[in-house]
Protein backbone atom coordinates (compact mmCIF):
# COMPACT_ATOMS: atom_id res chain seq x y z
CA UNK A 1 0.00 0.00 0.00
CA UNK A 2 1.01 3.38 -0.75
CA UNK A 3 0.71 6.35 2.30
CA UNK A 4 0.49 9.82 1.42
CA UNK A 5 3.17 11.59 2.77
CA UNK A 6 1.90 15.47 2.07
CA UNK A 7 -0.93 16.38 0.23
CA UNK A 8 -1.23 20.02 0.12
CA UNK A 9 -3.16 21.86 -2.74
CA UNK A 10 -1.62 24.84 -5.03
CA UNK A 11 -4.52 26.16 -5.36
CA UNK A 12 -8.13 25.10 -4.88
CA UNK A 13 -11.22 26.42 -6.98
CA UNK A 14 -14.72 26.42 -6.68
CA UNK A 15 -17.25 26.35 -9.82
CA UNK A 16 -21.04 25.59 -8.64
CA UNK A 17 -20.61 21.78 -6.77
CA UNK A 18 -17.35 20.84 -8.03
CA UNK A 19 -13.88 21.92 -5.90
CA UNK A 20 -10.82 21.54 -7.96
CA UNK A 21 -7.39 20.86 -6.24
CA UNK A 22 -5.04 21.90 -7.95
CA UNK A 23 -0.82 19.94 -7.42
CA UNK A 24 2.26 21.83 -8.18
CA UNK A 25 5.33 20.03 -8.23
CA UNK A 26 6.25 18.76 -5.02
CA UNK A 27 3.41 19.71 -3.40
CA UNK A 28 1.93 16.07 -3.32
CA UNK A 29 4.47 13.41 -2.20
CA UNK A 30 3.51 9.27 -1.20
CA UNK A 31 5.94 7.09 0.17
CA UNK A 32 6.25 3.16 -1.42
CA UNK A 33 8.49 0.84 0.35
CA UNK A 34 10.07 3.39 2.74
CA UNK A 35 11.43 5.58 -0.24
CA UNK A 36 10.00 8.77 -0.90
CA UNK A 37 8.30 10.08 -4.03
CA UNK A 38 7.33 13.82 -5.17
CA UNK A 39 4.34 14.36 -7.85
CA UNK A 40 5.52 16.21 -10.82
CA UNK A 41 2.44 17.83 -13.08
CA UNK A 42 3.96 16.20 -16.42
CA UNK A 43 0.06 14.51 -17.06
CA UNK A 44 -2.79 15.02 -14.42
CA UNK A 45 -2.18 17.78 -11.92
CA UNK A 46 -5.83 18.62 -10.26
CA UNK A 47 -8.11 16.35 -8.62
CA UNK A 48 -12.18 17.36 -8.63
CA UNK A 49 -15.03 16.23 -6.56
CA UNK A 50 -18.12 16.80 -6.37
CA UNK A 51 -19.33 18.25 -3.00
CA UNK A 52 -23.03 17.09 -3.14
CA UNK A 53 -21.59 13.22 -3.22
CA UNK A 54 -18.29 14.23 -2.37
CA UNK A 55 -17.18 11.64 -5.10
CA UNK A 56 -13.65 12.01 -7.11
CA UNK A 57 -15.01 12.84 -10.68
CA UNK A 58 -12.03 12.85 -13.01
CA UNK A 59 -10.78 8.88 -11.85
CA UNK A 60 -8.98 8.45 -15.43
CA UNK A 61 -6.47 11.37 -14.80
CA UNK A 62 -2.85 10.05 -14.52
CA UNK A 63 -0.84 11.68 -11.88
CA UNK A 64 3.09 10.95 -11.99
CA UNK A 65 5.40 10.46 -9.43
CA UNK A 66 8.75 11.02 -9.63
CA UNK A 67 12.50 9.98 -7.21
CA UNK A 68 15.51 10.45 -9.02
CA UNK A 69 15.54 8.52 -12.49
CA UNK A 70 12.46 6.49 -11.27
CA UNK A 71 9.20 7.19 -11.83
CA UNK A 72 5.51 5.49 -10.83
CA UNK A 73 2.21 6.42 -13.05
CA UNK A 74 -1.20 6.04 -11.40
CA UNK A 75 -4.75 6.78 -12.59
CA UNK A 76 -6.46 8.53 -10.00
CA UNK A 77 -8.99 5.74 -9.75
CA UNK A 78 -6.04 3.00 -9.21
CA UNK A 79 -4.08 6.19 -6.27
CA UNK A 80 -7.51 6.31 -4.71
CA UNK A 81 -7.02 2.23 -4.31
CA UNK A 82 -4.16 1.37 -3.26
CA UNK A 83 -3.04 4.37 -0.93
CA UNK A 84 -4.54 6.79 1.65
CA UNK A 85 -5.41 9.79 -0.58
CA UNK A 86 -8.74 9.55 0.30
CA UNK A 87 -8.15 10.07 3.85
CA UNK A 88 -5.93 13.23 3.31
CA UNK A 89 -8.89 14.73 0.72
CA UNK A 90 -11.57 14.02 3.25
CA UNK A 91 -9.58 16.67 5.63
CA UNK A 92 -8.56 18.90 2.44
CA UNK A 93 -12.76 18.88 1.80
CA UNK A 94 -13.39 19.49 6.00
CA UNK A 95 -11.17 22.40 5.96
CA UNK A 96 -12.87 23.75 2.75
CA UNK A 97 -16.48 23.45 4.17
CA UNK A 98 -15.20 25.49 6.92
CA UNK A 99 -14.05 27.78 5.03
CA UNK A 100 -16.95 28.60 3.38
CA UNK A 101 -19.13 28.97 6.39
CA UNK A 102 -22.10 30.97 6.47
CA UNK A 103 -21.90 34.58 8.48
CA UNK A 104 -24.46 35.25 10.56
CA UNK A 105 -26.98 38.44 10.44
CA UNK A 106 -25.63 40.12 13.89
CA UNK A 107 -21.62 39.19 12.68
CA UNK A 108 -22.48 41.29 9.44
CA UNK A 109 -24.47 44.07 11.40
CA UNK A 110 -21.59 43.89 13.82
CA UNK A 111 -19.16 44.56 11.05
CA UNK A 112 -20.93 46.83 9.21
CA UNK A 113 -21.18 48.83 12.33
CA UNK A 114 -17.25 49.01 13.05
CA UNK A 115 -17.00 49.68 9.87
CA UNK A 116 -19.04 53.11 10.15
CA UNK A 117 -17.33 54.14 13.15
CA UNK A 118 -13.86 53.46 11.97
CA UNK A 119 -14.99 55.51 8.48
CA UNK A 120 -16.85 58.33 10.71
CA UNK A 121 -13.21 58.69 13.05
CA UNK A 122 -10.96 58.45 9.78
CA UNK A 123 -13.05 61.51 8.42
CA UNK A 124 -12.64 63.72 11.75
CA UNK A 125 -9.17 62.95 11.78
CA UNK A 126 -8.70 64.27 8.00
CA UNK A 127 -10.71 67.32 8.99
CA UNK A 128 -7.92 67.75 11.98
CA UNK A 129 -5.17 67.20 9.66
CA UNK A 130 -6.61 70.29 7.35
CA UNK A 131 -7.04 71.95 10.48
CA UNK A 132 -3.66 71.32 11.61
CA UNK A 133 -1.81 71.90 8.38
CA UNK A 134 -3.86 75.23 7.77
CA UNK A 135 -5.39 73.75 4.38
CA UNK A 136 -8.60 75.91 3.77
CA UNK A 137 -9.53 74.23 0.30
CA UNK A 138 -9.27 70.77 2.25
CA UNK A 139 -10.74 71.58 5.16
CA UNK A 140 -13.96 73.47 2.90
CA UNK A 141 -13.94 70.47 0.79
CA UNK A 142 -14.68 68.21 4.07
CA UNK A 143 -16.76 70.33 5.61
CA UNK A 144 -19.09 69.98 2.40
CA UNK A 145 -19.01 66.87 2.39
CA UNK A 146 -19.96 67.00 6.17
CA UNK A 147 -23.19 68.85 5.64
CA UNK A 148 -24.55 66.47 2.22
CA UNK A 149 -23.16 63.02 3.63
CA UNK A 150 -23.35 63.90 7.20
CA UNK A 151 -19.69 63.38 7.59
CA UNK A 152 -18.64 60.38 5.46
CA UNK A 153 -16.88 60.75 2.23
CA UNK A 154 -18.75 60.18 -0.76
CA UNK A 155 -19.09 56.29 -2.63
CA UNK A 156 -17.07 56.60 -5.83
Amino acid sequence: MLHVKMMKPFYTKKEDHLVKFVFAYQYLSIMKDDELFHFIPVEGKEIVVNTNTFQVENLSEVFVFQKGNRFIRLPLYQLLLVSDIHMHLQSILQGESAGIAEIPDQAKSEAMEAIEFLEQENFERMIDYALESRDEAMFHELMAQQQLNGGLPSEA
